[in-house]
């Protein structure tokens, strides 16, 4: 309070003799923010989102973000829960092909690259999430006591700062090797983007949503999935939202003063909240349903190794995706992506990886949990 109100000299605003009076509060502003200016000066520093007369932004940027929030989550527990029922219902059907998996020959799904891409960001995500959320509820004992283990608030700062300047290298380095296979492929970029094997969704998709729905009640078929599914489709689409939302939003809590040229100050608690409660349906979406899509599937429990290894086996392909498969086979590209597995020990090693991973993902999904329950009373 004494950095922007002073010790014995406190005055109300209105006061022209007042730190924080029209003539004072820029320079008060700069003795913490070097290059503070009239605009970054309107920055609203005892704002709530709960007026909405007088905070208009606040409270529309907060409950619709809450929203987002709650009808992503819920929206896609309920496709979970589907998913699993229909999963233990006809175990039978991928069972034979986990136990044919033991041998045999490997399908090259992903190559080095793109295991080193999601590896990357993979670490910068948990980086991220471990310093964001220890800073969001630093109220807590839990949040308190990780934020002594990654070097106290300055600490965390500097790691969330790194974190987020992987990110957005690894993001840009995407973009580059899209345009590179645009390039290679002698395609333009609206031909190239909405190729079948593309990641953005397709009116393929919308029939495979309707399909699985229908085999989640067991009113239909498991639909005939191809190389990506909707729900991959969806996390490939949720990461550049969250780039582009978390990182623009980041930036400008991280650099203040210059966006405040351009922004008035009150963008920086929209901004504040944004950013919080994007990451915080980030860090619940990545470390519950996409766990769940990826590894506590009963037909890839415990875990799928496929994005450490870059190997399939190839029974489990035709059953998983059967239309990658049939377009393999089709194409005679078959025999280019077989395999032999991988060696052992470096199997395990990823598995170990991986279990430490969800491990951490797990248990702050609990303490996050355990917070939102008890840490508000």
């Amino acid at each position: 309070c004494s950095d922007c109100h002073g010790t014995h000299d406190i005055l109300p605003p209105a006061d022209r003799r007042s730190s924080l009076s029209r003539d004072n509060v820029v320079a008060t502003c700069g003795k913490c923010h070097p290059g503070a200016h009239r605009r970054f000066a309107g920055y609203l520093t005892h704002a709530t989102h709960h007026d909405r007369d007088k905070y208009p932004w606040l409270f529309y940027a907060f409950w619709g973000m809450t929203a987002l929030l709650v009808g992503t989550l819920t929206f896609s527990l309920i496709h979970t829960l589907a998913w699993l029922w229909r999963l233990i219902r006809t175990r039978e059907l991928w069972r034979h092909h986990r136990e044919s998996c033991k041998d045999g020959k490997q399908v090259l799904r992903f190559s080095k690259f793109q295991r080193g891409m999601h590896l990357s960001m993979l670490l910068s995500f948990f980086t991220l999430a471990l310093t964001g959320m220890a800073l969001k509820f630093s109220f807590m004992p839990w949040a308190q006591g990780l934020g002594h283990l990654l070097g106290g608030s300055e600490g965390m700062g500097l790691l969330h700062r790194i974190g987020a300047v992987a990110l957005l290298v690894i993001f840009a380095i995407h973009l580059w090797d899209l345009r590179r296979k645009k390039n290679a492929a002698g395609l333009g970029w609206f031909r190239f983007l909405t190729q079948p094997d593309s990641l953005l969704f397709n009116l393929n998709d919308i029939k495979e949503i309707f399909g699985s729905v229908k085999w989640f009640l067991g009113v239909g078929p498991r639909p005939h999935y191809g190389r990506f599914t909707y729900w991959e489709k969806f996390d490939y689409f949720a990461v550049f939202w969250g780039v582009f939302i978390i990182g623009s939003t980041g930036l400008i809590l991280w650099f203040p003063e210059v966006f405040t040229y351009i922004l008035p100050g009150a963008a920086i608690n929209v901004a504040t909240i944004i950013h919080s409660d994007e990451a915080l349906l980030a860090v619940a979406f990545i470390f519950t349903i996409h766990f769940f899509n990826t590894h506590f599937r009963p037909d890839k429990f415990p875990m799928d190794p496929v994005i450490f290894t870059g190997r399939v086996c190839l029974e489990e392909l035709k059953f998983d995706k059967p239309r990658e498969y049939e377009a393999l086979l089709g194409s005679g590209a078959i025999e280019g992506v077989l395999v032999e597995p991988i060696n052992p020990k470096t199997e395990r090693n990823f598995r170990i990886f991986g279990f430490v991973a969800l491990a951490i993902g797990l248990t702050l999904i609990g303490l996050i949990l355990y917070t939102m329950l008890f840490g508000y009373r």
